[in-house]
Formats: C-alpha cells, sequence, structure tokens
C-alpha cells in the first residue's frame, strides 16, 4: 500500500494554508485520505497515538498497555479534558470511564479508523461538544495487533472493503473474542490489567459481522439488559435503545440483536436473541457488574457507510455516558454491594430463549432458494436491486437455563492449584485469601460427576469438558498453602462462572483440570478376577446386586470391562480421586 508518513504529512501541512481539509490534517487516517477505500497498517496507530497526545497534551495521554507475543506495543489513548489522564485521577475524582475497543477480530478494522475520527472531531468541539469535561475515554484502536499485522486482500471474503486488512486471531492463532473468562492469551491478560487499572463503567467492542445480505446496517446488543443484576437491566436497556435511537435518527436501521439467522443459509428461520456466556465481552462484563455493549456493522455494507455508523455510535456512547455515568456509576456500586450478599442464593449459569416467537418485519432483499450444481446443497442468491420485507421469527423471551445456588461460604481451592488458579484470579480482580494452617477434616461440599464428556475436537486449543452432577457434603483434608475464595465480593458472580464445574466457560468447562478426569491406575484383568471371587463370597448382598445388574442390564453383562470395574470401584485399591473436581465448596469462612 502507498501511503504517506506522519512526518511527510505534517511537514505538507505546515507548507499549505491554514484551511485544512480533513484528509489533509495530519491527524487523518490513510482511511479518510484513501476515501476509506484503504486502512493503515499498525505504524498509523503508533503515529497516531503519539501525535494526538502531541496536538492535545492536556487531554490526550498515549501509553502501552502490554507487549504482543510478536513484540509489538498495544496501544491505548487516555482522553479526557478533566486533566485525569491516569487512572488514580479518574478514581479520585469519580469520574465515569468508558473503554472503547476496536479489532478484536483485526480484520473488522471499522472501529479503529471510526475511532480515529471520532477523536478528532470530539477534541475539535465538532462533535458529542462538552462530553470529555465529565468523563473519561480509553480508547483502544486494535486490540488483536499481531493479528492485524497478518495483512491481505482476502482475509474477509465475507466483507466489503477496505482492500486489505488484517486476521481474525492473534499470531498464536487465539481468538480473542472467545477469551475474556478463560483469559488465556498475553494479549487479554493485558487487556483484563487495564480494566482493572481504570474499572470503565461501560465496554465498547466494535465489530464487523458477517452473515446474509439485508438492508439493516448496524446491531447493539448491551449487557446487562437479559441477564445480571436487576438495576443495571435498566442502565442497560437505556444505554442500548437510546443508542439506537440516535442511529435511527442518522439514518441508520439499526438493531438490537445480532442478524443470525436460526439456519445459518434460510432467511425463513429467523432469528434468537440470546445472552453470551462469558468467553464474549457482553457475557463477561455483567458478571462484573459494568455495561458491555456488542456493536456490529453489517459486513456487506460499503466501508465508508460503516465506518460512519460506528462514528456515529461511539459519539452516542460519550454523550449517554456524559450525561448518565455518575447515575450509572452509582446503580453499579449499589449492584457490587448486592453482590457481595448473593451467598446461597440461585444464580444462573447460562441462558436461553423459550419457544416463544414473535413475527417481525425485517428489511431484506428479495432472494431465491436453489439448488447449487457446485455443493449439491440449497443456495440463497440475494438480489440487492429489490429490497423485501422479510416476515420472519424472533425468539427473544430469554430465561435461565443452568442454576446453581451459590455457596455459603466459598470456594476451596487445593494447594496443588493454587498457584495457577490463583493467577486466574489475580487477572480478573477477584478477591481470595491463602489458608495459612491445614484445616483437618474439613467439612466441605465435594462435587461427584455423573457424567464427564471429553470434546471431540479442540476449541482454541483446549479439550473442553462437559460435567454434570451435584454437590455432596463430606468430610476432607485441606493442606495449608490452599486458597479460599469467598462468595461475599463483588464480583461473585464472576466466581461462579470460573469455578462452578458446570459453568459454560468454568475452567473445568475449559479442560484446565481435565488431568483429574483421566485414570491413572489399573487393576490387572487376572487380579481383578480373583478379586471378585473374593468379594462374592464375603458379601451377600453384593452378590444379589450383581447377578442384578446382569439379569437387568444387557449392556453390563455384555461387557467384560464393566463386569470386573464393578468389582474393582468397590475395591480399597479403587482410585477415590478419579474424576473428583479438585475444587471444593464451603459453608463457613477458614479461621485464618
Amino acid at each position: 500500500m502507498n501511503r504517506l508518513s506522519l512526518p511527510l504529512l505534517i511537514a505538507l501541512a505546515c507548507l499549505s494554508p491554514p484551511a485544512l481539509t480533513a484528509t489533509q490534517d495530519p491527524l487523518a487516517t490513510v482511511a479518510e485520505r484513501s476515501g476509506f477505500a484503504q486502512t493503515g497498517r499498525y505504524d498509523e496507530t503508533i503515529a497516531l497515538c503519539e501525535a494526538f497526545a502531541q496536538r492535545y497534551p492536556d487531554a490526550v495521554r498515549c501509553f502501552d498497555f502490554g507487549t504482543t507475543p510478536e513484540g509489538r506495543p498495544m496501544k491505548a489513548l487516555a482522553v479526557s479534558r478533566t486533566g485525569a489522564l491516569v487512572p488514580g485521577d479518574a478514581r479520585g475524582r469519580n469520574l465515569p470511564v468508558v473503554l472503547i475497543q476496536g479489532g478484536i477480530h483485526a480484520g473488522e478494522v471499522d472501529g479503529k479508523d471510526a475511532g480515529f475520527l471520532a477523536l478528532r472531531q470530539v477534541l475539535d468541539g465538532e462533535a458529542a461538544t462538552g462530553t470529555l469535561d465529565g468523563l473519561v475515554w480509553v480508547f483502544v484502536p486494535v486490540f488483536n495487533v499481531d493479528g492485524h499485522e497478518r495483512f491481505g486482500a482476502w482475509n474477509r471474503p465475507n466483507q466489503r472493503g477496505p482492500q486489505e486488512m488484517g486476521w481474525r486471531t492473534t499470531a498464536r492463532n487465539h481468538n480473542l473474542n472467545r477469551d475474556y473468562a478463560k483469559a488465556g492469551s498475553p494479549e487479554m491478560q493485558a487487556m483484563l490489567a487495564l480494566v482493572d487499572d481504570w474499572d470503565p463503567i461501560a465496554y465498547i467492542d466494535l465489530h464487523a459481522t458477517n452473515g446474509a445480505q439485508f438492508e439493516h446496517d448496524i446491531s447493539i446488543q448491551v449487557e446487562p439488559l437479559h441477564a445480571g443484576d436487576d438495576a443495571l437491566r435498566d442502565v442497560g436497556l437505556a444505554l442500548r435503545d437510546g443508542v439506537i435511537a440516535d442511529l435511527a435518527a442518522q439514518g441508520s436501521l439499526p438493531l438490537a440483536f445480532y442478524p443470525s439467522f436460526q439456519d445459518y443459509q434460510d432467511p425463513a428461520s429467523g432469528f434468537e436473541d440470546s445472552v453470551s456466556p462469558p468467553r464474549f465481552s457482553t457475557g463477561y462484563f455483567l458478571l462484573r457488574n459494568r455495561i458491555a455493549m456488542l456493536v456490529e456493522t453489517h459486513s456487506w455494507k460499503p466501508y465508508p457507510q460503516r465506518v460512519e455508523a460506528t462514528r456515529n455510535t461511539i459519539v452516542s456512547v460519550l454523550e449517554r455516558v456524559a450525561k448518565n455515568g455518575h447515575e450509572w456509576m452509582s446503580v453499579a456500586r449499589q449492584a457490587d454491594a448486592r453482590s457481595a450478599t448473593l451467598a446461597g442464593t440461585s444464580m444462573p449459569l447460562s441462558y436461553k430463549a423459550t419457544e416463544a416467537m414473535r413475527t417481525i418485519d425485517f428489511r431484506g432483499y428479495a432472494y431465491t432458494r436453489t439448488p447449487s450444481d457446485i455443493s449439491g446443497a440449497p443456495m440463497t442468491r440475494y438480489d440487492e436491486s429489490t429490497p423485501q420485507v422479510w416476515k420472519v421469527p424472533l425468539r427473544d423471551q430469554i430465561v435461565p437455563d443452568s442454576v446453581v445456588d451459590a455457596p455459603l461460604g466459598g470456594y476451596l481451592v487445593p494447594a496443588a492449584h493454587a498457584a495457577w488458579v490463583g493467577e486466574k484470579l489475580r487477572t480478573h480482580g477477584i478477591a481470595f485469601e491463602r489458608i495459612e494452617k491445614p484445616l483437618e477434616d474439613a467439612h466441605v461440599e465435594v462435587f461427584h460427576p455423573a457424567s464427564a464428556n471429553f470434546s471431540i475436537a479442540p476449541v482454541e486449543g483446549l479439550q473442553r469438558l462437559s460435567l454434570a452432577g451435584a454437590w455432596q457434603p463430606q468430610r476432607h483434608g485441606i493442606p495449608a498453602g490452599s486458597l479460599f475464595v469467598p462468595i461475599a465480593q463483588a464480583k461473585s458472580r464472576l466466581v461462579m462462572a470460573l469455578l462452578e464445574p458446570t459453568a459454560p466457560d468454568a475452567l473445568a468447562s475449559w479442560g484446565m483440570f481435565n488431568i483429574h478426569f483421566e485414570r491413572k491406575e489399573y487393576m490387572e484383568a487376572y487380579v481383578a478376577e480373583q478379586v471378585a471371587r473374593e468379594m462374592l463370597a464375603a458379601d451377600p448382598a453384593l452378590k444379589s446386586e450383581f447377578e442384578r445388574r446382569l439379569r437387568e442390564d444387557a449392556a453390563f453383562a455384555g461387557s467384560p470391562s464393566a463386569r470386573l470395574e464393578f468389582f474393582h470401584r468397590r475395591h480399597p485399591s479403587w482410585d477415590d480421586r478419579y474424576q473428583r473436581y479438585p475444587v471444593f465448596r464451603t459453608a463457613v469462612v477458614p479461621t485464618r
């Protein structure tokens, strides 16, 4: 790509008359100067970050918040007219912070170019006038930096523009938009540290979606709304509906749900709304009692239109946070206090849409579905010259799916896992304590799985584990060096999302305890044969149970290994730690 360097642009600007056009401004992006046909490489982001701080030294601070696996700096800008350009000043002055992030999928680059455009306009008083007098805007132009530099023309085959763009995943092939809960990538660990530093009341996640062809150009989803603290749901609804109203007034056709068909290829199948699990931003921040917004421009819209819609969203968010941010922060603090009192209450771990549906008018295009001579499958062909209103079903009544009672005291993480689990908890800002003296014969709850199923294919490089079962009371020794994670804390929902073994994005669900579900010791068949005979001779009740299983369970009767395991499981040699989730629950706070 041919691109002028920032110093050359500044030099040219100095030679030009004072009435610079936007595209002549040295703070204009490659996207602006190319008529939004192109987007710049990451060196442009580095240069613009520094240039904004130089032009507006009292309102902008450019800083690094991490380093990528390929050694690139992760850049952020703190923007405010209050003088509070570091986290401590923002907290000390009780200022609302909004964190706006682009490029988590680096091919979906709308947020970077829209963000820099909005930034210049807001600083120059051309948009969101006065908003910077009462808030701090933390802007991350590109989250997935290494992916951004895997640049190519066909990195987004389902997207119209720019000419070249970055790649979806990181240099280590992590999809950062699956990593909020497990926090396995260096990039996500850096982002969560940034979040802990600034504690934004709102986190805005900018994307461009894939999907069918239709007239709607942007969707806005916010949580808490269907899930999370009840009072914060009202805040989420107000933010979502307010931004949608602003976008509609500016000519967009915004949606309040993610426009992905139930049957991916069939528009008639309609849509289903949802609450994302906490691997995604909107599912994660509701567990922290903060607001998250997922912005998805429609990838088939031309790049200038997508950038404009994203820019308008950013401006709307800034205006609404400036107006309502202090009130929202108060509601969030009250939610934090309520979260510290959820011990023993029923807590949803996941959500689902009910079967109830309503018919909506959806602005699509005329289309046909005919057999394909290429794939042999039905092929959908859209006619963008013929707008058409589709009457399609929408399932948007969302209810809790999996529900678990919160522990009365908290969770105990044995010393063997304390180091790495403790590091995960620190990454998420979760409070915990180290147990200095062993707890002898403690009353705990142990999770006994009724089933444990490993995923066949890896997900994000991990073999996921699906557990079903129940907690049961038991007495157990807890060694010194173990961790106590209290449920009485502001992030109690997040604690449960990570440590309840059946939660969709728990550490256990991501396979981080899989080794405990692998069998390590065996009894040879010839030994088991002898042991079985001795046990049958010594225990008439056992003999009766074995014979009943043979009569009533054909699969058991036909499996030599199952028949021998029947006796091994009842023998003292059986590993009582096999398939035992190595985290316990407790009803009491351990004495220090």
